[in-house]
């Protein structure tokens, strides 16, 4: 028996949590799977699954596995599709993780953009506002907005951001116009609580840098949600321009207080150290670097 075969198996299982799904990744026969798995267990002399009747979970042999296991298959895949005679092709899987509405806005649709060169990769998007573990969840690349400050990752900048305070134009007619950060103390703010300091919102002018604490009767753990409130019509909300560009160019909402300089970081890629990056990886931050340029993401 292969012993590819049998580590394709035990990390498609792994990932999924049963065999049934596990099976359906790879595309082969749920008792397949298992019979691959159990050959994989006789050839090593251990046990890598705890079974239960609806899912399996990993002994401590399997996690010890697990940690090494999806990095060499990664690594055999882009070795053979070096030496083959269709290098030139990308192939395999590449597991995304991006920021739900950052992936929502540019993401999806940059991988779509790379997969119409490379049409034989499967690429899977996984949107999540928490910064995943990209070792335990099986993620090859994640795109990050700001700092993360994980030593483990290595990280490659692709751009910027920038925030901005924004608001309907008949909120700011029935309401006011702010005309200092001040001001927004007299207004309804809503507050996106995924931002690292939610309530706390940041100016800086000539050098000198104003906060703003907020207070709302709207908090939402989603940037999206926070813009769509304020495009209609129920506050201020402070958001990445990025998010709302569409919003501004049509008119639905207005750009506040922009003599100010307000949150802004960087836009990256990053993925675990200690290993050398596969092709396909590092294709696809190669392509993103130049997408981003183009697509006019800030």
């Amino acid at each position: 028996m292969d012993i590819v075969d049998e580590l394709k198996a035990f990390v498609a299982t792994a990932r999924a949590g049963s065999f049934t799904a596990g099976a359906e990744q790879l595309g082969v026969s749920n008792r397949l799977t298992s019979k691959y798995v159990a050959d994989l267990e006789a050839r090593l002399g251990a046990r890598l699954f705890q079974r239960t009747t609806r899912k399996v979970g990993l002994t401590p042999a399997g996690e010890e596995l697990f940690t090494r296991a999806p990095a060499v298959l990664d690594d055999l895949d882009d070795l053979l599709s070096q030496v083959s005679e269709g290098s030139r092709s990308l192939g395999g899987i590449i597991r995304v993780s991006a920021p739900v509405t950052f992936g929502e806005i540019y993401v999806a649709g940059m991988l779509a953009r790379f997969a119409q060169a490379n049409p034989d990769l499967t690429l899977d998007l996984r949107l999540d506002d928490r910064y995943v573990d990209l070792a335990s969840d099986g993620i090859d690349l994640a795109f990050r907005i700001g700092v993360s400050g994980m030593q483990s990752l290595k990280t490659r900048k692709l751009g910027s951001f920038r925030s901005c305070v924004v608001a309907h134009p008949d909120y700011l007619n029935n309401n006011g116009v702010p005309q200092s950060p001040e001001d927004l103390s007299r207004h309804a703010c809503i507050v996106d609580t995924n931002r690292r300091q939610p309530y706390r919102w940041a100016f800086r002018k000539a050098g000198a840098e104003r906060i703003v604490q907020v207070e709302s009767k709207f908090h939402v753990n989603s940037a999206r949600a926070a813009i769509e409130l304020a495009a209609a019509g129920m506050g201020v909300a402070y958001a990445p321009r990025f998010a709302i560009a569409d919003m501004l160019r049509v008119g639905r909402l207005v750009s506040l207080l922009d003599d100010y300089e307000m949150d802004s970081g960087p836009i990256s890629a990053v993925y675990l150290e200690g290993r050398a990056l596969p092709r396909k990886i590092r294709s696809l931050i190669d392509f993103a670097v130049v997408d981003i340029k183009s697509a006019g993401v800030e």
